[in-house]
Order: C-alpha cells, then sequence, then structure tokens
C-alpha cells in the first residue's frame, strides 16, 4: 500500500472547521431549561461562547481545557494530523495560556482505510505537539464512517493575564494574526482546481501555532482574543461584539487575505459553510458585496487570533507583530453598539 495514493478528502463529507455546527443550530443544542450546576471555581463557561473553559485552580493560576476535531481538510494523512493538532491547541492559546498537555481523539473507518494511514496521522499530530513543547499523552479511538482527529488540549494561565472574548472595550484596534482565505481554498483542492503554490500557502497557514497568544497575554492593552475558525471573521467577530455589548467597523481593504482568492471566487468556488454562516449572523451585518462576504464568512481551520487592542497600545503591539513575523495592520474597530447591526463594513 501506498501512503501517497490515499486521498483522505474522499472519505469524508465535509472538511476542516466547515464541518462545524452553524451558530443558529449551535444556540438550539446548547439551549437548556435545566441550569447548570453552579461552580464558583468556574471562570469561563460554554454561557460565554469563549475558545475554552477555565477553572480556577485556586492558587493564582487557572486551568484551560478545551477540544476540537474534525474531517480531513487536506489528503495528506501526515498533514492532516498537523493542522488537527494546530486547531486544537489554537485554543489555548487564544486565552493566553501555555498548552501543557494533549489527548487524541480519532474516528475511522477502519474497513476503508487502513491502520497506518491513522498512524500517519497521529504522527503529524506528534510533531505539532513537539513544537509546542506539550506531550500527546493518550487517547479515545471509534470505528466511525468518516475518518475524523483531532485533539482535549488542557493549558495553564495566570488568572490576571487571562483573556477572553467578551472584555473587549470601546475605541479597541482590530488585528488579525493570519490571512483568511483557506476555506476557500480547501475547497478547490475538494473540486480539482487548487494550484500547487496555493496549497502549500494554505498548508503553511494552517499548520502554523498561534503561540503568539501566550504573548499577547502580557500585554495589558490587549484587552480581548479569539482565534478565528469555522463561524469565519465575522461570525467570530460578532461573537465578541455580542459579549462586549459593542458593535465593530471593519475596512475591508485592510483585512489580511490570501492574494489568490479572488481568483476562485471568480469561479464561484467557495464552502458550503459560508452560507450557512451567513444565514446565521447575516442579519447583524451591514450591506456587503457578495465578494467581501464570501471572504469574511469564509469557515478558517486552524485560522488567526483576532485580538482587540486599546488605542494607546496599538503602536507597541504593531512592534510586537512585525517581530514576530506577523500582519501587523488594524482591518477596524470596535464602537459604541449600534442597535441590532453590529459590524459595518466599509
Amino acid at each position: 500500500m501506498n501512503l501517497e495514493d490515499i486521498k483522505l478528502t474522499q472519505y469524508s463529507h465535509g472538511a476542516g472547521c466547515g464541518c462545524k455546527i452553524s451558530p443558529a443550530i449551535l444556540d438550539k443544542i446548547l439551549h437548556s431549561t435545566n441550569p447548570a450546576i453552579p461552580d464558583s471555581r468556574l471562570l469561563v463557561g460554554n454561557d460565554k461562547r469563549d475558545d475554552a473553559a477555565v477553572l480556577d485552580l485556586g492558587n493564582g493560576t487557572a486551568l484551560i481545557s478545551t477540544t476540537d476535531f474534525f474531517m480531513p481538510i487536506v489528503d495528506d494523512a501526515f498533514d492532516f494530523g498537523r493542522i488537527a493538532a494546530a486547531n486544537a491547541i489554537s485554543d489555548v492559546y487564544a486565552m493566553g495560556g501555555k498548552p501543557v498537555l494533549a489527548i487524541a481523539i480519532l474516528g475511522w473507518p477502519i474497513e476503508k482505510l487502513a491502520p497506518e494511514v491513522a498512524s500517519r496521522v497521529l504522527e503529524g499530530a506528534r510533531s505539532i505537539c513537539a513544537e509546542a513543547e506539550i506531550t500527546l499523552a493518550g487517547g479515545h479511538s471509534i470505528d466511525c464512517p468518516e475518518p475524523v482527529f483531532g485533539l482535549s488540549v488542557n493549558g495553564i494561565i495566570n488568572i490576571p493575564q487571562l483573556k477572553q472574548n467578551s472584555t473587549a472595550l470601546e475605541g479597541c484596534r482590530l488585528y488579525l494574526t493570519k490571512a483568511l482565505g483557506v476555506g476557500i481554498l480547501s475547497t478547490a483542492q475538494k473540486r480539482g482546481i487548487l494550484r500547487a503554490e496555493d496549497a502549500a500557502i494554505a498548508l503553511k497557514s494552517m499548520v502554523m501555532l498561534n503561540k503568539a497568544g501566550a504573548l499577547f497575554a502580557q500585554i495589558e492593552s490587549v484587552k480581548a482574543m479569539t482565534d478565528v475558525t469555522g463561524f469565519g471573521l465575522l461570525g467570530h467577530l460578532t461573537e465578541m461584539c455580542l459579549g462586549s455589548g459593542l458593535s465593530a467597523v471593519i475596512e475591508f481593504d485592510k483585512v489580511p487575505v490570501i492574494s489568490s482568492i479572488p481568483h476562485y471566487l471568480a469561479q464561484e468556488c467557495y464552502p458550503g459553510g459560508t452560507q450557512r454562516n451567513w444565514k446565521s449572523y447575516g442579519d447583524k451585518i451591514g450591506p456587503v458585496s457578495e465578494q467581501q462576504k464570501f471572504i469574511l464568512a469564509d469557515p478558517q481551520t486552524s485560522g488567526g487570533l483576532l485580538v482587540a487592542v486599546t488605542e494607546e497600545g496599538s503602536t507597541s503591539f504593531e512592534q510586537l507583530l512585525k517581530e514576530q513575523g506577523l500582519p501587523a495592520i488594524s482591518f477596524g474597530r470596535l464602537t459604541a453598539q449600534n442597535g441590532d447591526q453590529l459590524i459595518q463594513v466599509i
């Protein structure tokens, strides 16, 4: 068996974070008439729509706990493992934490795909865990109709440095640490029209760890943070606005976007998750063009960090971004809440 001949995306109906259940349906799933058992140690739960749960350990630090998994977004098994691992670990970085331990989650169609292919997925995940300086310590596996892989990750944070998506302030500048468009490129791959150079760009983006989040946690002027994944930039910014009681203005020309994206949009190449996203929160967004919608609502897999920084701290923050080799241009700002229209695109 030649592992290079295996095309993992042929075995799944979705791809990466584009598989995520839409925000509107997720709200229905999470709705419950039974109140959660109160726990004074729980600093962040699912009521905050944040990236991870956070538990006060009672010694000035807190435990960050998260899980993330999805179906293949690339054909190569090793790369699939790398992307899934980087995506899961990102939730810890998005809250400013330091990851400390990972556990694997594997669903595998054992009658369709050889165990050697799953082994390559795990090898890819281990390589990213090693880069994050953590151990992939174990996990759980099941026989599953489609290949599924991800991690459960724990991290540690000094409580005063904890960053949430609901703590932004009016006047904060907005930054995004990775360019948008990997959902569009992933769809192009499934259609067989992805150019080799663009495949390399997408892979490089998705396997890059958001380690900078741990640095941002130490900066007082960083007031809120989250990572941009399956709900697209507009979806995760909407959550930040709702949680913080604010609205936002986006300067579209300043949003970091992979340069080749217009080439694929001209061929009407975009994931189905984009339309699901738009149906969930489009009523909260001001007028946009079709191209703007397909880019700003594009589901990202292992996307960048969305960071809200005070105006006073923006200059030094941009210098740090440059030092880290990250996009260093603010693409928007947070404003006083403006009725039901939370986000305006100009």
